[in-house]
């Protein structure tokens, strides 16, 4: 994608770069500075606190991609930290940002991680008993870095002539078709339709995102607006995780135990609200409310089509009626109080699902049509009867909706495994590659990073990566809860 090879990268220059020891010709590092709602508070300037962009890279193709380290030491906005990143952290930004990529998610993207050969001092849980870990830098990739937070903390100042000029920056680089599509020069005075137009465009991107992390489960841990890319791309792989047990109260961050903002089954909601915090800061560059207001509108209108397209999808059906009263809106409901009958894996779920013969569920019994579910529970014996005849009559449902659509198991099958994983980047997979990196041997990540880049392959050999949770990993720490300490 860069036009890179891997050769030049294990060059000695292109190696200092990486691992923030030198630069290239050309080369101008600088850190950005933005502020950020933090757990819906306003907590006021904030980083980048431990990012350097090293600069842009244009690639063969003409794009350009900006290069950034994690993790390379302070910057002006560190405060009192150190600017450092472990390892831990390090890894699962690399592996996520990469995993995301190849499921289809809008993401920012990880070109390296280098192991520093530094000890970090963190307090892991925040328990007061911080300890030395290894240290690692990820160059992670993407268009642009510049997140809501930006405008937000320009906006709070009051420095409205930097908030239009970063506006307009981003408009002119970053989403030039609008500026083609309004009929304006770049070079021209952007207007109040044109930025109708981007936080429109901004709307969408967003929602699409949440509307993938939903399809496939993954739930971020740590929306805060600082957070949010103004690309609409996932950035920020911090304390996030899958859902193994279908929860959509779960959330992977110990710091949100409590309120549980940041859950799976909220973040729909959240992004809506960092929406209008984005949205507030730049009402000063409109000349009315109105432009504003519409363009956040897009938000809920590109919900209204995604949502239950993306359910359409991962049950192989052409559509999902749209009527919040109707039938496949009940088919929907009832499916997922199933999920949450008994603790059951969503993605073994789905791809089980796929397997189903829906079209033999009139002439067997319930045992064997649910026997291709039976993996994805994690206690096989709470599948019990009664649950066990809820189970069968929703697929005998699911069966004659399928069918009033004519599609047969063959067509439904190919159509769900493109878009439900088999693999995807559980925290206990990702804990085994960090238990070797920390020991200086990365051949896990290295596995792991191969299996993810192809989720929805069968991918022989390869069954262990898309097992269950196994029980000891139910409480270990970096498995299932995680912290924001990195």
């Amino acid at each position: 994608m860069l036009g890179l090879s891997p050769a030049e990268l294990a060059e000695p220059a292109w190696l200092g770069a990486l691992a923030g020891n030198g630069l290239l010709p050309g080369m101008e590092p600088y850190a950005m500075v933005y502020g950020g709602h933090q757990f819906g508070n306003w907590a006021g300037q904030l980083g980048d606190g431990r990012a350097i962009t090293l600069g842009e890279l244009v690639a063969p193709d003409g794009k350009r991609h900006e290069l950034q380290l994690k993790g390379a030491g302070p910057t002006p906005y560190s405060r009192t930290a150190d600017g450092r990143a472990v390892m831990r952290s390090s890894v699962r930004e690399f592996l996520c940002s990469e995993a995301m990529a190849h499921l289809g998610v809008p993401t920012t993207r990880a070109l390296s991680l280098v192991a520093t050969g530094d000890s970090v001092v963190r307090d892991v849980l925040y328990s007061g008993d911080p300890q030395p870990e290894p240290g690692a830098i990820v160059c992670r990739v993407a268009p642009s870095f510049v997140r809501f937070g930006h405008f937000e903390l320009q906006a709070s100042r009051r420095d409205h002539a930097l908030l239009r000029a970063l506006s307009d920056y981003t408009i002119t680089h970053h989403f030039p078709e609008l500026l083609r599509e309004s009929g304006s020069a770049t070079n021209a005075a952007i207007d109040d339709g044109v930025r109708e137009a981007w936080l429109g465009e901004v709307a969408r991107r967003t929602a699409e995102m949440v509307v993938h992390w939903m399809r496939v489960g993954f739930v971020h841990g740590v929306m805060n607006t600082d957070n949010m890319s103004i690309l609409g791309l996932t950035i920020d792989y911090g304390p996030y995780g899958w859902l193994e047990g279908y929860d959509p109260d779960w959330t992977p961050n110990t710091t949100d135990a409590g309120g549980r903002r940041y859950r799976y089954g909220h973040q729909i909601q959240v992004a809506w609200w960092n929406l209008v915090k984005l949205a507030q800061s730049l009402v000063p560059l409109f000349a009315a409310a109105a432009p504003v207001e519409r363009a956040l509108e897009v938000f809920r209108t590109t919900l209204a089509h995604a949502e239950p397209a993306m359910i359409a999808s991962k049950l192989g059906l052409d559509r999902i009626d749209e009527d919040p009263a109707g039938t496949d809106a009940k088919l929907v409901e009832d499916l997922f109080a199933l999920l949450g009958a008994t603790e059951t894996d969503m993605t073994i779920f789905f791809r089980q699902l796929a397997e189903v013969r829906l079209d033999e569920a009139g002439s067997v019994d319930d045992s064997a049509l649910c026997a291709p579910l039976a993996e994805a529970y994690y206690v096989p014996t709470g599948l019990d009867d009664a649950l066990r005849s809820r189970t069968a009559g929703w697929l005998r449902e699911y069966a004659a909706r399928a069918s009033r659509d004519g599609i047969r198991d063959a067509t439904r099958r190919v159509r769900m495994n493109a878009v439900n994983p088999k693999y995807v980047l559980r925290n206990y997979l990702a804990q085994l590659a960090i238990d070797g990196a920390e020991k200086g041997d990365p051949s896990e990540v290295q596995a792991l990073l191969d299996v993810l880049r192809k989720p929805y392959d069968e991918q022989p050999g390869k069954e262990r990566y898309a097992e269950k949770r196994p029980e000891w990993a139910r409480h270990r720490v970096g498995c299932s809860m995680l912290s924001c300490s990195s």
